[in-house]
């Protein structure tokens, strides 16, 4: 909602003012198509050439969750809680229980109680793989951190891909819109004999570029990659709530400890509160 509200401002803020001050949009309006072809069709050429198949295929997804915003709420926050709460509790008191729910985690009555979560393939893999683990004595708490901090380090490198991407588009926009302008001064100057009404329109044409190039860079690209990465960044710290109640686990602290510890890792604004919790948590084995 609010992206879209930036571009509409963005736009009226920026022609609205031109406008205001006098200014003409026939030559911008008759030279942005040609502009336009020049400038994004290098950058989405270069784009093409400077990125893997990952990156181009995650892109259209990652302009999408900028707009849509991070995706874990303080709801799921709270699921992921109780989640981690059932499965230690079965750890400790029935290990070969465990076994049915890290194994087939598709049909478990536990993860299948939280579809969200169960939909999600890296948390479902994060906490099932961790849990293996466990039950195969590889136990030690600092080594199953240090693999779980390895894990997210590179969950980190490859989300951040397309914010990178994007970025490095932003910055040599400018350079493109140059580009477009030099071609419109190349065209301008091959009509010198014309006179100086048609040259300044064919002048102000070619300035378009440079506009074009700066507009985009700054106006719509950069943000959405810094928006982009905003996102992203809050969306990984879900994966660092689950790390630290299996940590937690791990050092056999109480369960309730435990989730207690996850909650105080999550973000002030979708941290669900203490007696929220503990309700969700009071109704859990109330239902077991």
């Amino acid at each position: 909602m609010f992206g879209i509200v930036g571009i509409v401002v963005t736009f009226v803020m920026v022609f609205g003012g031109y406008i205001l001050a006098g200014g003409k949009m026939g030559v911008i309006l008759y030279s942005l198509p040609f502009e336009m072809m020049i400038i994004m069709g290098a950058a989405v050429g270069s784009y093409l050439l400077s990125n893997d198949s990952y990156v181009l295929k995650h892109t259209l997804s990652g302009i999408v969750q900028a707009f849509k915003g991070p995706k874990w709420t303080e709801s799921d926050h709270q699921d992921v809680l109780c989640l981690m709460f059932q499965l230690l509790k079965i750890a400790r008191e029935n290990p070969v229980g465990l076994e049915q729910h890290v194994e087939n985690p598709q049909e478990s009555s536990i993860f299948t109680a939280y579809p969200r979560l169960l939909a999600d393939h890296e948390v479902v893999s994060l906490i099932t793989d961790t849990l293996r683990s466990a039950s195969l004595n590889y136990d030690d708490p600092y080594q199953v951190e240090e693999m779980l901090s390895r894990r997210l380090a590179t969950l980190r490198e490859e989300a951040m891909h397309v914010p990178h991407a994007l970025q490095t588009m932003a910055d040599a926009l400018p350079a493109l819109g140059i580009v477009a302008a030099v071609l419109g001064v190349i065209k301008t100057m091959s009509s010198i004999d014309q006179p100086p009404a048609v040259l300044g329109k064919m002048i102000g044409g070619a300035l378009v570029g440079t506009f074009l190039g700066v507009f985009l860079a700054y106006g719509f690209v950069a943000p959405l990659a810094s928006r982009l990465s905003g996102v992203i960044k809050q969306d990984l710290v879900f994966f660092d709530v689950i790390k630290s109640v299996l940590i937690a686990g791990l050092h056999q602290h109480a369960t309730t400890l435990c989730v207690e510890v996850g909650r105080q890792t999550v973000p002030d604004h979708v941290r669900p509160s203490f007696d929220t919790l503990e309700t969700a948590l009071r109704d859990l084995k109330k239902a077991a």
